[in-house]
């Protein structure tokens, strides 16, 4: 816990300001100083707010650096501020990583700060999120110490996480990186009418800077884009009398992430340094390699590898070496360098301190055998026809093979984020509006950059238009293909009413909208913003791979060494006066240990391990995405592969959720008129409530009663309302006690054991035993009727459950509906009783998901995300069905965009599809190290066989690359066929037998052969009208339940009599 410093809030008036420079100037400069936590200045009123630690300083020296800036400054009042527990999240795009060294040097490094609470680096998509004190650190100063890690940061966003002030995310959002925008401004006629506008532009809270140029006439601005948007911007300065236009230059977040994705900076770096070092390269090679192995009268020997120069003992090729290495060495190789001195400067230790000590020491050792030759030939050490032993061919290679391979690598991590760029990139430039003509008031049409779109406006869809946000049709209807974001393949038809999502591709059809979510609230922008957050989440087997990192390049040093020492030791004992030395000790042994060594250093490669888990998890979760499969982070992955049992929530999630008054019973001795007054009144009730059974209800009032009761349902006035969570309503309309909801919610109130009669209980029986769901009506303490609602199961749940348990799953399902009415719909759908929990709360599923795990379950939580959310928490895996729009479901580790439920089967397949490939990435990156650095060493030296450093060097470049390349076959991953729902007719007409035995090649084999047959026999049987089916259709389907005719007006209510002539009929021929 960080000590609470002493911070005072101080208002100041500042008298001499005259435009917004002098605001910016007072900013820039006090921000500066030591103890300054926050300050504000606005120039019309002239005053300042400085927050500030009063440890450090005083009211009379801000003062004083006021008036150092050329400013009269008088202190007004001032209060402190509690600091306490207040905690900010920023995330920054971080580049120059290369390994999983770098990455975890970041961590370690500014983990170890004094008010760094929390630091999480991803080094595949390149983002860091740290939780600090804000007393103790501001945005600069955390990228201050970043960048002198050796690394580039910057800025995406800033939220406070656990501020009381701030209610909701919207509210959290702090944003402290600045957007840019560059406006193209018509109308200027003077630079007197450039200051204006600029003076103007800087008054705007929320702006930082602002620029107005005559020549080009642009207005480039830096502002904050949550205090300020662009439009109102836009409208400012139309207000003054120009005509602005947004330009090509306007920066935003999202351009930031398809660069970073991109890799645009890494790829380029690295094709030019590879381009440039392998242009060096090859001659090196050519005169080191080469031209040595050619006969010795050849001319190429003759002018180049045996021409002597200058003094005995230097010869013209290793003297074009030398020239040829020192451009790659330290002018290439210089990027090498400055990362291992940043590294070593923290204590800590990279992939590119490996690449310097490699490089370095072949430079070092050629270069002083070159310059020694000639003294050991001077003083006679050497042989007379003694050449330089150089290797001058090592370091131009080796940082050629470095480049290629961090080239090909970042090449194929591109790739990585492929799905994620397709989603950021789906939101369209520009949007067709509609606006109002001040001169005429007539509506107009006209073309807008989709950044100045607001809730509210009305647009226009053309065919193949992108739609630009998240609305509402308001007029035509069309078919949208919502596949990139859904993943629903088949188009959507949106007619008046329906709902649009933004990204998605309009087709043949135009329709008016109107925006109800924008910019970063579109569901696009919320489902973009839950994969980004996936991809930069850790997997706990990761933890393997950071602690192996951070050990990893010591240890290897170390391996080094050893490997030179032991090489030395043995080639210079009496060993090999038994045994014949190994050839290549031929060339010296010094430098063959020497190269021993190197090839060591040189293998090893911390990145393969690395690249492991976040390769597979950037591209399984973009895979997802693009599948409508949202998968929070890296933990639900590894949590998925160890799912055995699955709980399903009932409503909404097996059942299609869409309720429907099927039903009503009357008690008797009731009127038409008493009926349809207490109708009213449960429709005033229920539309008070957003549950659905009281929106079904309310819909089924609504249909019941003419327009002209509606409106005298106006006079009806609702004194009290009580809303009791899974239980029912309790309220007061006019005089009289109104309770609504289920039998012991009733019992409870009326203190009553039993509140049904014989019949009563009939009605009950009925409709519970076709799944249908009761709720009862008391009026005044006296039941008045029992109403009925079904929903429906959705087509694919039979379908879905048996293929949970054909795939080793223990499947229950759990619902709040009473007993019969839950082994009814069990029934349906072949689960036994011992597989169904009845009569659960919200609360109640929670502690059944307990349970199953005390009994050494792993459970997997499917539900609909409304009421479930206790139980989906408590879950090893939640999995929450989405309508497509509310897609931030935060209880929720799995999000299906789809209501679909074949998904969540899907889900599964590909989460163990990916872990799949982790563990194999892993297994790629440990055998390539197990077996490449023992070979380096020189283990098979003995049987002439071993790793030349050059070679040592391209294994380690392309090791990463191979890991990376393993990941990308998770591209290829495709919906499992139990997943793909089965076709109607051959699930409902043609299985009419549940046996499981029948296996799923014969039925398509038998469709195969009799489906012509079949569709002529449906034809015929469409052409026929036989009114005994269609009972027993209604029969099947619809509810059983006895009514009374009231012949004077036509209306139909039902109700418990004693009548002989009692007739049966459905609810729907009543209405």
């Amino acid at each position: 816990m960080i000590s609470n410093q002493s911070i005072t809030q101080s208002t100041f008036r500042i008298t001499g300001m005259t435009c917004g420079s002098c605001v910016s100037a007072i900013e820039t400069n006090l921000q500066n100083k030591p103890g300054i936590k926050s300050i504000t200045v606005s120039l019309l009123p002239e005053k300042a707010i400085i927050s500030f630690d009063n440890n450090i300083l005083t009211n009379q020296s801000i003062i004083e650096a006021i008036d150092e800036l050329g400013f009269d400054a008088t202190f007004l009042n001032s209060k402190p501020i509690s600091q306490q527990n207040k905690i900010n999240q920023i995330q920054l795009s971080i580049s120059g990583m290369t390994c999983a060294s770098c990455s975890s040097n970041i961590e370690k490094q500014i983990q170890s700060l004094k008010g760094i609470s929390k630091v999480s680096v991803s080094l595949l998509s390149e983002r860091c999120t740290i939780d600090y004190y804000d007393s103790e650190w501001n945005q600069d100063q955390i990228i201050s110490e970043i960048e002198d890690l050796g690394f580039e940061a910057q800025a995406l966003s800033i939220i406070c996480i656990n501020d009381s002030d701030f209610n909701n995310d919207k509210d959290k959002v702090l944003l402290v990186k600045e957007s840019k925008s560059i406006i193209n401004v018509y109308g200027l006629q003077s630079t007197q009418d450039c200051l204006a506008l600029q003076d103007s532009v800087l008054n705007l809270d929320g702006v930082n800077t602002a620029t107005v140029d005559l020549a080009s006439e642009t207005l480039t601005i830096h502002f904050i884009r949550s205090i300020l948007p662009l439009r109102t911007i836009v409208d400012h300065v139309a207000s003054q009398g120009y005509d602005p236009i947004v330009g090509t230059g306007t920066d935003s977040t999202n351009s930031i992430q398809l660069q970073s994705l991109a890799r645009t900076k890494e790829v380029t770096s690295w094709r030019k340094s590879f381009q440039q070092s392998i242009t060096f390269a090859i001659p090196v090679f050519l005169l080191q390699m080469i031209f040595p192995m050619l006969s010795n009268d050849h001319p190429i020997r003759k002018h180049f590898t045996d021409l002597k120069i200058l003094v005995n003992g230097w010869y013209l090729s290793d003297w074009l070496c030398l020239f040829l290495t020192i451009p790659v060495q330290f002018g290439i190789g210089l990027k090498f360098y400055k990362s291992a001195y940043k590294s070593l400067k923290h204590k800590s230790a990279t992939m590119d301190l490996l690449v310097v000590i490699g490089t370095t020491a072949s430079f070092t050792f050629s270069t002083l055998s070159l310059f020694f030759t000639p003294l050991l030939l001077y003083f006679e050490s050497v042989p007379i026809n003694y050449k330089p032993t150089t290797f001058f061919d090592t370091c131009t290679m080796l940082i050629s093979f470095v480049s290629l391979g961090r080239f090909l690598e970042n090449l194929a991590k591109r790739h990585t984020s492929t799905a994620l760029s397709k989603l950021i990139s789906l939101t369209p430039t520009t949007a067709n509006i509609y606006i109002e003509n001040p001169s005429n008031n007539q509506i107009i049409e006209k073309k807008i950059p989709t950044e100045l779109i607001e809730p509210g406006d009305k647009l226009k869809i053309i065919p193949g238009d992108r739609i630009p946000a998240d609305g509402k049709v308001i007029k035509g209807e069309s078919n949208v293909d919502e596949s990139m974001v859904t993943g629903e393949v088949l188009p959507v038809t949106k007619t008046t009413g329906s709902i649009v999502i933004g990204g998605t591709v309009n087709g043949t059809g135009t329709f008016d909208m109107i925006v109800t979510k924008s910019g970063s609230d579109t569901a696009l922008a919320q489902i973009v913003k839950l994969v980004e957050e996936a991809q930069t989440s850790k997997a706990p087997i990761q933890a393997f791979a950071d602690t192996v990192a951070g050990y990893f390049v010591p240890i290897v040093l170390i391996l080094g060494l050893l490997t030179f020492v032991g090489w030395m030791t043995i080639s210079h004992s009496g060993l090999f006066d038994y045994i014949p030395l190994p050839k290549m000790f031929e060339a010296g042994k010094l430098i063959t240990c020497l190269k021993l060594c190197i090839s060591v250093i040189v293998v090893a490669c911390p990145c393969a391990l690395g690249l492991a888990t976040p390769t597979a998890v950037m591209v399984g979760t973009g895979v997802g995405a693009s599948n409508g499969i949202l998968i929070k982070g890296a933990g639900p992955l590894e949590a998925a592969e160890k799912i055995s049992t699955i709980v399903l929530d009932k409503t909404g999630t097996l059942t299609q959720g869409k309720l429907e008054v099927v039903g009503i019973n009357w008690v008797e001795g009731l009127t038409n008129e008493m009926k349809l007054e207490i109708l009213k009144s449960i429709g005033l009730a229920e539309s008070k409530s957003e549950h659905p059974l009281a929106n079904a209800i309310t819909r089924f009032v609504n249909q019941q009663t003419s327009s002209n009761e509606i409106q005298d349902k106006n006079v009806l006035e609702l004194i009290k309302f009580e809303s009791v969570t899974g239980k029912g309503v309790n309220c007061m309309i006019g005089t009289n006690h109104l309770i609504i909801g289920s039998e012991s919610f009733l019992i409870e109130h009326l203190k009553e054991t039993s509140i049904f009669n014989g019949n009563q209980n009939k009605f009950i029986e009925i409709e519970e035993l076709k799944g249908n769901t009761c709720i009862h009506i008391s009026l005044n303490s006296k039941l008045v009727c029992s109403i009925s609602l079904s929903d429906k199961l959705k087509t694919e749940s039979n379908q879905f459950i048996k293929n949970l348990k054909k795939m080793g799953f223990k499947v229950y399902m759990i619902t709040g509906d009473k007993k019969r009415t839950a082994e009814s719909i069990g029934k349906l759908l072949n689960l036994n009783p011992s597989e169904i929990f009845s009569e659960v709360s919200p609360l109640g599923k929670q502690q059944i998901i307990e349970n199953l795990q005390k009994d050494g379950q792993k459970v997997a939580m499917v539900g609909d995300g409304i009421n479930d959310s206790p139980a989906l928490a408590i879950s090893n895996l939640g999995i929450a069905l989405s309508s497509g729009t509310e897609i931030a479901i935060e209880a929720a580790e799995v999000v299906l965009m789809r209501d679909d439920l074949l998904d969540v089967i899907a889900a599964l397949d590909l989460s163990r599809r990916v872990f799949k490939q982790i563990r194999l990435n892993f297994l790629w990156a440990s055998v390539y190290n197990l077996v490449g650095i023992p070979l380096a060493m020189g283990v098979l030296v003995p049987w002439g066989i071993h790793l030349h450093p050059m070679m040592a060097g391209a294994a380690m470049a392309f090791s990463s690359v191979s890991v990376v390349c393993s990941s990308l076959t998770l591209h290829w991953w495709v919906r499992p066929p139990n997943s793909i729902q089965e076709h109607p007719n051959k699930t409902q007409e043609i299985y009419h037998d549940d046996d499981d035995h029948h296996h799923h090649q014969e039925g398509q084999n038998w469709w195969k052969k009799h489906h012509l047959k079949i569709l002529k026999l449906f034809k015929k049987i469409k052409g026929m009208k036989d009114d005994d089916d269609d009972d027993e259709v209604e029969v099947e389907y619809l509810p059983v339940i006895n009514h009374d005719v009231d012949e004077s007006n036509g209306e139909i209510f039902h109700s418990k009599n004693n009548s002989s002539n009692n007739h049966q009929h459905d609810l729907s021929s009543s209405v």
